[in-house]
């Protein structure tokens, strides 16, 4: 019987650098020694050292880190033991304005390109009231089950986040 497998490359075998938790702590490693600017130059870099990188795993792998961008560059979290008691201050500055959009549904505006990074952060506070976000480039929407769940998200925002 005719095996199409015969007539394809045999599949690459794989190895450490081509493990996710392997490209991880190369990408902890390269943002500890450099700046990155872009996705783009650390897919490059990482290709450079030998692994398996596309801008859609360094996107999930960055936010699995809970890397940051903060200005015009990624900065790695800090350490579980030198982590700041609030665990909001890497990122609350970023924040400019929250609005409500219905009875549900909670807006944050951030400065332009952080709106990730204070999602990663929301989303890892886990408050009981928060449905699910999404956000942009700047912009965050938060969903609530109801006006009561909004009302207490939007006392827990504006103390971490002065808005």
């Amino acid at each position: 019987m005719h095996n199409p497998r015969n007539f394809m490359q045999a599949p690459r075998v794989s190895i450490d650098v081509h493990h996710p938790v392997s490209r991880r702590a190369a990408i902890l490693r390269i943002l500890r020694e450099s700046p990155v600017h872009k996705q783009e130059e650390l897919v490059k870099v990482l290709r450079k050292q030998g692994f398996d990188a596309t801008q859609s795993s360094v996107s999930r792998d960055l936010r699995e880190l809970g890397v940051a961008k903060a200005g015009d560059r990624y900065i790695i979290p800090a350490q579980e033991d030198m982590a700041p008691a609030n665990p909001f201050a890497a990122v609350a500055r970023f924040v400019l304005e929250m609005r409500t959009a219905g009875p549900s549904l909670t807006v944050l505006r951030t400065m332009t390109g952080s709106a990730q990074s204070v999602t990663v952060a929301i989303d890892k506070a886990a408050w009981p009231e928060v449905v699910g976000t999404i956000s942009g480039d700047d912009t965050i929407f938060i969903a609530t089950e109801d006006v009561r769940d909004q009302r207490k998200l939007a006392d827990r925002l504006r103390a971490v986040f002065n808005v």
